[in-house]
């Protein structure tokens, strides 16, 4: 180790130290909450919480019920819940006091730049206000041509591997190429891959790495908010190289790739913006992408409302990256689904051929109004959403000390009845989505199990009732309130043109094989509980 190096691992050890000791000494509010006892004065219930997140949450929301209290590092005391009203103060009604952790801030400004995930307050909703027109209906509609013809190039593929029989394809992999396509073009008006023949994009393979590099740094990204506190970029950077650990190298690598790329896009786009509308005509995805309607916000936008150039370049990677993994992860989840209920695959099946007979026998592509307005398409995106969510639990850090409401009360540790929780400046608090999804008492008893048909009639009067905080269907899926998901619009349409072209073309089956649903920061498959190669194999049967 150089000195420098030394004198960074010494300054993390004392960081780690104080914690600790702090943990140790003092008093939390909380502490007659229930929960589970700690397991570590260094790691509290983190280590069972990320080796087996899917027993952690069913187990102890079994036990304890809408809110518990569980230690994470350095034992620092912890809630976790999915009260309905908990999470309206939460996301809603006083999203100021609950905001996104420093840590997860630092990470996403330090490897994106300051793009949406990595803004909190005025910037965030400045940046918020500009992008949300580019995701209405009307440039949604304008885009869903550009997704027909990508699904129809990723039918072709899939079609020349199994036009001589049924085969195993690893649906994920194709998910996850059709994910970053549809973004590409639909959302920066650039293609990354034709789908119809394999190309090597660096640009792509760093969006793939990026989360699982990042879950390698959880111990390393602690400090990241106090490095990003040191000085010029230049200088902060110049500190991460000296770090003797692989995945800050890589991540490094992977930054470099995104922006380098980020760059040539923003500055390929303005180009074009400023040659004109016949310039933007020839660019891919003729002007109507996300990235060529932004850039055409931005210009006529106030001073004030205006985002920086360093501003707009991040949002590529941005875009890109809240939208592959979770998309991709959904739809591999949802024909992994079909496969294993064939009588929904076939009705869903049949209600895509009608709407795409065209007359004559032949299938035609979908416009938005039609593909958006199917209701049997519509209830299995929305019960597999509902029971699945991509991203499986949230985080908030208090900013201030306040109360957190409950929509009834529960017993502490005393015996008491406790309506409210006071919470101190610092303290996290972890919301389960899959929880408040399958809420018993909210949904039903069956909850647990994935009925498409609950949608085709109306939903229970007690979950109109609790006014979840979710901006899609009383789910909290994609959240709720000034940072709910900005794309998920978007999200909906890919998936629904997705199923719409490959269902009619081709059955799916299980393969026999074990599929095992990881838990990380985005849910992904594997072929057995022990490999992490996101992947997940379908037997494939040519049906046209």
């Amino acid at each position: 180790m150089t000195p420098l190096q030394q004198l960074l691992a010494g300054a993390l050890a004392l960081y780690a130290a104080w914690r600790v000791v702090r943990m140790l000494f003092s008093k939390s509010p909380v502490d007659n909450i229930p929960g589970p006892d700690s397991e570590s004065y260094l790691t509290g219930n983190m280590n069972q919480f990320k080796q087996d997140r899917w027993g952690f949450q069913e187990q102890h929301v079994r036990t304890y019920g809408r809110l518990f209290k569980f230690h994470g590092l350095f034992n620092a005391p912890w809630l976790y819940t999915y009260d309905p009203r908990a999470m309206h103060s939460i996301y809603v009604k006083d999203q100021d006091v609950y905001e996104e952790n420093d840590v997860i801030l630092a990470s996403f400004h330090t490897a994106l730049g300051p793009g949406l995930l990595a803004t909190v307050e005025k910037q965030h909703r400045r940046q918020r206000k500009i992008l949300n027109p580019v995701f209405s209906a009307k440039h949604l509609r304008d885009v869903t041509p550009i997704f027909n013809d990508i699904i129809n190039r990723l039918q072709v593929a899939i079609s020349s591997r199994v036009k001589t029989g049924t085969q195993e394809i690893d649906v994920l992999g194709w998910m996850g190429r059709t994910a970053l396509e549809l973004i590409g073009q639909g959302g920066l008006g650039h293609s990354f891959d034709p789908l119809t023949h394999d190309v090597a994009d660096e640009f792509a393979e760093s969006v793939k790495a990026y989360f699982p590099v990042m879950h390698q740094l959880e111990v390393i990204r602690l400090v990241l908010p106090r490095v990003y506190q040191l000085g010029p970029a230049a200088l902060r950077r110049k500190l991460l190289e000296l770090i003797p650990f692989g995945p800050v190298q890589r991540m490094i690598k992977i930054s470099d790739a995104l922006h380098t790329t980020s760059l040539e896009i923003y500055h390929e786009k303005k180009a074009a913006l400023e040659k004109g509308d016949e310039a933007m005509k020839q660019q891919v995805g003729e002007g109507k992408d996300i990235m060529s309607v932004l850039l055409r916000e931005n210009m006529v936008a106030s001073e004030e409302d205006r985002l920086t150039d360093e501003e707009v370049v991040a949002q590529v990677s941005t875009l890109v990256l809240a939208a592959m993994d979770t998309t991709s992860n959904a739809l591999a989840r949802i024909f992994s689904l079909l496969s294993e209920h064939p009588d929904v695959q076939e009705k869903l099946r049949e209600e895509l051929v009608q709407a795409r007979d065209d007359g004559t026998g032949k299938l035609r592509d979908l416009n938005y109004d039609e593909v958006m307005e199917l209701p049997y398409l519509d209830a299995v995106c929305r019960e597999s959403l509902r029971r699945y969510p991509p991203v499986t639990h949230l985080m908030r850090e208090v900013t201030k000390d306040a109360m957190l409401p409950l929509s009834e009360p529960i017993t502490g540790r005393d015996g008491q009845p406790l309506h409210s929780i006071p919470v101190t400046k610092g303290m996290r608090i972890f919301t389960d989505v899959i929880a408040s999804n399958c809420n018993k008492e909210l949904w039903g008893e069956d909850a647990d199990e994935w009925k498409p048909e609950r949608w085709l009639k109306p939903l229970p009067r007690a979950l109109e009732d609790a006014h979840i905080p979710g901006v899609y269907s009383h789910l909290m899926t994609f959240i709720g309130g000034a940072r709910a998901c900005i794309g998920f619009k978007f999200s909906q349409l890919e998936m629904k043109v997705v199923l719409a072209s490959l269902l009619p073309a081709f059955k799916f089956e299980p393969t026999g094989k074990p599929i095992y649903w990881n838990a990380a920061g985005v849910a992904y498959p594997s072929a057995s509980k022990g490999s992490r190669k996101p992947e997940l194999p379908l037997n494939v049967t040519l049906l046209l």
